[in-house]
């Protein structure tokens, strides 16, 4: 398959990219600083484009069968989180002019805003007041999807996220906001950014959860 990766040069998606080229996929990594991405391989483009701007992307998503999304953007503490939203308007925009129509890109667990009331007391008052800017926003991309008809999006929602390479764990799915034990708690906290590329990737031939939020966990 041909896969567009942006944020190809951040931590989960180097692994995205390293475990696309080793299943045979043809990459073109979409990033804004190519000197950040350090893998050379046969089937890798490397091109530098404005995530921001749909005439920017639409050159580089021309004749892609999927776009993949692992850009992160930090929390701020004094003004909103909007990189997220921007971002996936460009995108969606690109893809409709290259006339691509399957995009899987990341979140997290607990972006829907009462989602975390069964967290536990460090990640309910301490962490999730934290990242609720990055968080508010990517719900809103979320949303902003789920209004997309023409486009056959996923939305993968990990916990935290470890710097870990892919395991050969099952992985625990739950359509939802986090993945719960059978009293409705969260299971578990953290899984690798390995797996997480692992999943997506999983997700290239399949129509599992096309049109749907997905929260992943390692078993």
């Amino acid at each position: 398959m041909k896969i567009a990766v942006l944020g190809a040069t951040g931590q989960t998606g180097q692994y995205l990219v390293d475990q696309a080229l080793q299943q045979g996929h043809t990459v073109t990594a979409v990033v804004r600083n190519p000197g950040k991405l350090t893998v050379h391989h046969d089937n890798l483009k490397v091109v530098e484009a404005d995530i921001f701007s749909a005439d920017s992307l639409k050159t580089h998503f021309k004749g892609q069968d999927v776009i993949m999304s692992c850009l992160g953007f930090p929390i701020s503490t004094f003004s909103a989180v909007t990189g997220y939203t921007q971002s996936m308007n460009a995108m969606i925009s690109a893809m409709r002019e290259a006339q691509v129509s399957r995009i899987i890109t990341m979140t997290s667990w607990y972006t829907e805003p009462n989602s975390g009331t069964r967290a536990s007391y460090f990640i309910r008052f301490l962490l999730l007041p934290m990242i609720r800017s990055v968080l508010s926003n990517m719900f809103e991309m979320e949303q902003f999807l789920q209004k997309t008809q023409d486009i056959n999006w996923t939305v993968i929602r990990p916990p935290g996220l470890k710097n870990l390479p892919a395991s050969a764990q099952e992985f625990l799915t739950h359509e939802g906001y986090f993945v719960p034990d059978s009293n409705g708690y969260p299971v578990g906290s953290t899984i690798g950014r390995g797996d997480v590329a692992r999943f997506m990737l999983s997700l290239v031939s399949s129509n599992a959860w096309v049109k749907k939020g997905v929260a992943i966990i390692t078993k």
